[in-house]
């Protein structure tokens, strides 16, 4: 019987991730209010139908009053973290905010599959940051803080990675984590957005070729900081964000080809350079000779996913864990290996809505410095999610970047809510923007009406 009901539960998670996926298409192109408010309640019904079908499978696989409490608090922290949103930022984007759910949902039911303990470690981390980035909308809501806010940030976020090449601890080949007694960290997911908000601080005034080069070495320092720390897959992340941003301040498409000829570059002299990056290539070009050593962990996942096909193998009739790191570097593979390859692409598709919707926001914005911070998140966030998956799939090599919202980790959960909360920020000042010009053409459309009364009275 309970492997009847966890076949009908597999299904039932594709459709209604299938459902969620096309909704996420069409509420980006909703703008009457009544209907962006229907589209959002079903998207959030989804929401919570996908992880109550999700947990009902691994209730009835571990039996435990646990799991059964983990559901109803994960039930209830996304109820009230839609509410209080909602009632802090009334003009907040729904669609951001059904994004937010749909990634967490996934990420929750994976983990707990996965990991329990780690699963519950993450509500916490989750509960923790939504709570403290409530407030990092008001940082940005008025221009002369927000720079203020800008510079300040960026410099510590720089000052932070040059604390962490020295004194981190070394993870996986990288020296990525700070140790602050039963607190660890990384600071480049955090330093990444401030360096998006650096950048646009420097470009606020001024696009010349001086501005250019000044931010660009502001750039290469941060880049060359986690070149020597081997956080790689970091640099990259930091590398595009400026060039998307760089294209966007001058609109000269001449930088944004030679910064990518000169990163193709770097990236051939990476490769002579360092012998793990020569690894991660000689695994993505043939992993299977190396499938007892380096390439385990690529081969595992191919395996996995190939064995799942479409409609994936079920919770708990897979093999994930046999995917070293697989919470963190690899839970793409292991989602689709038991929830299938349908809700793989679901998942690729809803990251490129929500990237789009993160271009729209930031197209919309009248100010440079605004539109910038909104071109670098998206841009940081779409680069984050092509290494995350490329890397799973083996279209590039493996980097070691996180899912953002879905892999487990503290750092990369509380960067992702920063930056989610930083576009919500731009999405509601875009609102106000253009609430003001609309006032502004009826006022002048008032006062033409009324010179024209008048001159016709005379």
């Amino acid at each position: 019987m309970n492997h009847i009901i966890a076949q009908v539960m597999k299904y039932l998670l594709v459709l209604t991730m299938v459902g969620y996926t096309a909704g996420s298409f069409q509420i980006l192109t909703v703008e009457n209010p009544h209907r962006m408010r229907y589209a959002f309640y079903r998207q959030v019904v989804l929401v919570l139908l996908f992880h109550a079908f999700g947990f009902s499978v691994i209730m009835l696989h571990e039996q435990t009053l646990e799991i059964l409490g983990m559901y109803l608090a994960e039930l209830l922290f996304m109820l009230l973290y839609v509410i209080i949103f909602r009632l802090a930022y009334r003009n907040c984007s729904r669609v951001i905010l059904s994004h937010v759910l749909m990634f967490l949902a996934i990420g929750f039911i994976m983990l707990t599959r996965i990991n329990t303990a780690q699963s519950l470690k993450q509500l916490m981390m989750v509960l923790v940051f939504a709570l403290i980035t409530l407030i990092v909308p008001q940082m940005f809501k008025k221009e002369k803080t927000a720079v203020v806010w800008s510079w300040i940030l960026g410099i510590f976020g720089l000052l932070l990675l040059m604390v962490v090449l020295v004194f981190s601890s070394r993870t996986y080949g990288a020296n990525l984590t700070l140790e602050l007694g039963v607190f660890s960290f990384q600071p480049s997911e955090f330093a990444k957005i401030s360096f998006v908000l650096l950048i646009a601080a420097m470009f606020r005034y001024k696009h010349n070729f001086g501005v250019v080069l000044l931010t660009g070495i502001v750039a290469l320092f941060h880049i060359l900081i986690l070149v020597a720390s081997t956080d790689l897959g970091g640099a990259m992340i930091y590398a595009f964000a400026y060039l998307f941003m760089v294209y966007v301040a001058t609109g000269r498409v001449f930088y944004l080809l030679g910064g990518t000829v000169v990163g193709a570059g770097a990236a051939a002299a990476a490769y002579f350079l360092f012998a793990h990056v020569r690894t991660r290539v000689a695994v993505w070009l043939d992993p299977w000779p190396l499938m007892s050593g380096k390439g385990n962990q690529v081969c595992n996942s191919l395996l996995g996913m190939a064995s799942g096909g479409f409609m994936g193998t079920g919770l708990y009739q897979g093999s994930p864990k046999l995917i070293p790191i697989v919470q963190k570097d690899f839970i793409f593979s292991a989602i689709v290996e038991e929830m299938g390859a349908i809700i793989g692409i679901c998942i690729i598709l809803i990251c490129v809505s929500c990237m789009l919707k993160f271009l729209q926001v930031a197209c919309r914005l009248k100010h440079p410095y605004y539109r910038l911070i909104g071109v670098g998140m998206a841009a940081v966030y779409g680069i984050q999610v092509f290494l995350s998956i490329g890397g799973n799939i083996k279209f590039i090599p493996a980097t070691g970047v996180t899912l953002p919202f879905v892999s487990y980790g503290g750092s990369s959960i509380g960067s992702t809510f920063i930056l989610f909360v930083v576009m919500q920020e731009l999405f509601i000042r875009n609102n106000g923007e253009e609430a003001r010009k609309e006032r502004l053409e009826l006022e002048i459309e008032r006062r033409e009406g009324a010179e024209e009364k008048a001159a016709q009275r005379k």
